[in-house]
């Protein structure tokens, strides 16, 4: 389910975290597809390829080979204006690319080295909104996974839809043995599920949950242990078992499509709240409806509690 950035939180990015700086890694550039080998950097109709270190939304860091064209420009006592372009693959492998006009701060050697240059540079305008979309949505998620880490979305068929999660049974590996099981909850820490077996037998063994999303089309490999395991009240075959994921795990893709849902639902609730004018004396978002004048507020991720208790007959085979 592709969700809808709209201006209201492009500022709400920009504002929030214009100062806080992103450094480029492995990780970072698979995750927001970028291109390294479509990095410029542009002055006076000339542009050539450059590494980009970090940016801010008002500073970039790029480095440059010292014997570089790019070098004998940058390096001037008064350079003149430069643009940086970045690139990115969209989901229909299109390349998108745009650039932002800077000026040089700082020019060095990149840690003491003489063949290499890092360069600063000071945006001159806001960045376009395509880069405060993907950068924002990464900060936003890592800063939600630590702040809502327990939060739990229940697994029903409105969040299966945010998320982008075609179904919930699906297999679990516990100690290297493929087992089936039934997704009931996630968080950005954690999950249950519900199989059958014996609890006794579950308690700390080491778990790979793998996760299908769409949008973009990718699986996601979650490593964990089990920290409790429950029979559901009236089986003891049946188990809702609790996954705790190792925090070297918990990848920046799987972070951007749980916060996916907490900003939707967030959305939801507010367009539910402010697009109609409710008395004051309306039922509280959440609590059962006095009247059928406001429409169903969106699920919300709850908060972590431990629950025994799961449908009997959504139980999964072996």
């Amino acid at each position: 389910m592709a969700v809808v950035v709209t201006a209201q939180v492009l500022n709400r990015y920009y504002d929030e975290y214009k100062d806080t700086e992103i450094t480029f890694s492995k990780e970072i550039m698979r995750t927001l597809k970028m291109d390294p080998r479509q990095i410029y950097i542009k002055s006076g109709g000339l542009q050539w390829p450059c590494i980009i270190n970090s940016t801010t939304f008002n500073i970039a860091k790029i480095i440059i080979g010292t014997k570089s064209g790019a070098y004998q420009v940058l390096s001037k006592r008064e350079p003149a204006p430069v643009s940086l372009r970045f690139s990115f693959y969209q989901p229909d492998g299109q390349l998108m690319s745009f650039f932002v006009s800077a000026r040089v701060q700082i020019c060095q050697p990149y840690m003491n080295s003489s063949e290499l240059a890092i360069v600063q540079l000071q945006y001159t305008q806001r960045p376009p909104d395509d880069l405060i979309q993907m950068i924002g949505n990464l900060l936003d998620a890592n800063v939600n996974a630590v702040k809502r880490k327990e939060d739990r979305i229940i697994i029903n068929q409105d969040s299966m839809r945010r998320l982008g999660i075609s179904k919930k049974e699906m297999v679990i590996s516990i100690q290297n043995v493929p087992r089936h099981c039934i997704l009931q909850d996630l968080s950005f820490g954690g999950a249950k599920i519900v199989l059958m077996g014996l609890a006794q037998y579950l308690l700390n063994k080491e778990v790979q949950l793998q996760l299908e999303f769409d949008d973009p089309h990718e699986y996601i490999t979650l490593n964990g242990v089990v920290v409790g395991a429950n029979f559901i009240e009236g089986r003891k075959d049946i188990i809702v078992a609790s996954i705790k994921f190792a925090e070297e795990s918990i990848s920046l893709a799987y972070k951007i499509h749980i916060n996916k849902y907490i900003t939707s639902v967030r959305k939801s609730e507010l367009d539910n709240k402010f697009g109609e004018d409710v008395p004051e004396t309306a039922t509280p978002v959440g609590s059962p409806a006095k009247t059928s004048a406001a429409p169903a507020a969106a699920p919300e991720a709850q908060p972590a509690q431990e629950q025994n208790s799961a449908p009997a007959d959504s139980a999964p085979a072996n």
